[in-house]
């Protein structure tokens, strides 16, 4: 005959009930965010050899408002048409950069590809770019992300990556070490 202590009957109980469902959806709701926000700030720009910046101002408006994270990868001079949303130096080497699309191709007379952008919500050209000012096209957006981007430098991004790595073993070992145990209570009784 298997009985049940009063002590094992509660813990029971406080794995069916509806306060232990909402906690787990929760905490798995939680931990999916996390991994997500992580995977798209971090993990995918760097796997790819993409950056990660934050729109600053008004002149993408409507597609790119203040306030959104873009990924960047890098686009062969070739490979550029208008209509591409491209971030670009202010001056070769210097780390400044606008994202602007385009709206000219052209060349000079020795045969320098010029390219003239222009933000989505003004009236004039930037002033010509030339291929080597190019950082890269604009891969995916996610609105509202860039102030969470702007918030953290790179040695916090690395350290943020660290701690939730770390808390992610960490829960996993918990939840291993409570299906261990919950295997050998249930062989004990």
């Amino acid at each position: 005959m298997n009985v049940m202590t009063r002590a094992e009957r509660r813990a029971a109980e406080n794995k069916t009930g509806t306060l232990w469902w909402i906690g787990q959806i929760f905490s798995w709701l939680a931990l999916f965010v996390v991994l997500a926000l992580i995977t798209v700030m971090i993990v995918v720009p760097r796997l790819t050899g993409s950056t990660a910046y934050t729109v600053l101002t008004g002149s993408m408006r409507p597609s790119l408002p203040p306030g959104t994270l873009i990924v960047v990868k890098p686009i062969a001079p070739e490979d550029i048409r208008i209509g591409n949303v491209l971030t670009y130096q202010l001056e070769s080497g210097e780390p400044e950069v606008i994202t602007h699309r385009v709206v000219g191709m052209g060349a000079t007379t020795d045969g320098e590809q010029r390219l003239t952008l222009r933000g989505d919500a003004n009236n004039t050209d930037d002033e010509p770019v030339i291929t080597e000012q190019v950082r890269g096209s604009l891969w995916y957006s996610v609105p509202y992300l860039g102030y969470a981007n702007s918030a953290l430098t790179g040695e916090q991004r690395i350290w943020l990556t660290r701690v939730a790595v770390g808390g992610l073993l960490a829960y996993a070992c918990v939840m291993l070490f409570g299906a261990w145990r919950d295997k050998k209570v249930k062989e004990g009784s």
